[in-house]
């Protein structure tokens, strides 16, 4: 799966929000600045282009769709990320959160209880 650019990125997180929907659609559901109407027809192709688009022909128009959901686009891009900066270990992926004060021990403490739910619900 190739990356996605912020502008492509934003583009999905409409097309997630909305659901199958024309580009006046995807600009409505897009923050402020709203985007011109040709760049994000330009963004669509090149997001068709990557897979991450499909669309279906309505006389002269087109809808677009989402081909991946937000919660396996987000376990790709947490993944990568895991992999190439923390060397594959969610430990090391949490310990830089610490150490950056960026995560709570109420945080750290959530995610303990996460795990051993999934632990239990796994077995």
């Amino acid at each position: 799966m190739k990356p996605l650019t912020k502008a492509e990125e934003q583009i999905m997180q409409a097309l997630w929000q909305t659901g199958p929907a024309f580009v006046k659609d995807i600009i409505e559901a897009m923050p402020e600045p709203k985007p011109h109407y040709n760049t994000v027809s330009t963004l669509i192709k090149i997001l068709i282009e990557k897979g991450f688009v499909e669309f279906k022909v309505f006389g002269k128009s087109h809808q677009y769709a989402p081909t991946i959901t937000r919660e396996a686009y987000s376990h790709k891009t947490v993944s990568n990320l895991v992999k190439g900066y923390f060397e594959g270990s969610v430990s090391n992926l949490v310990s830089f959160f610490v150490k950056e004060k960026d995560i709570s021990v109420q945080e750290l403490e959530k995610l303990v209880e996460h795990i051993k739910d999934a632990q239990k619900h796994s077995k």
